[in-house]
């Protein structure tokens, strides 16, 4: 899947907002706010459930990683996700 289309699908699921659980939360980290070397994956089954993470890294920019954007995807299809939130921005990592 190219870049474009999975960062677009990705991109509707978070604008629907909260449809209920599984839900996947994204989280962007890095040492600036232009360039995201991390993105952290929170899935969660059910409300009240403990979250469970996985992290992702690259040199450049995940968000513009396309085998990284494709996994998000794959994660959000097979998690059967009904919420998808992105936490916005890039979060500083010291």
């Amino acid at each position: 899947m190219n870049l474009d289309k999975s960062t677009k699908r990705i991109a509707k699921k978070v604008k629907n907002g909260f449809q209920g659980y599984p839900q996947i939360t994204l989280a962007y980290f890095g040492v600036s706010e232009d360039c995201a070397t991390e993105v952290v994956v929170g899935f969660i089954l059910e409300e009240g459930a403990a979250s469970q993470e996985e992290k992702f890294s690259s040199a450049s920019d995940v968000r513009k990683d396309e085998t990284i954007q494709t996994t998000l995807v794959k994660i959000i299809e097979r998690a059967e996700a009904k919420t998808v939130l992105e936490i916005a921005g890039v979060t500083l990592i010291k």
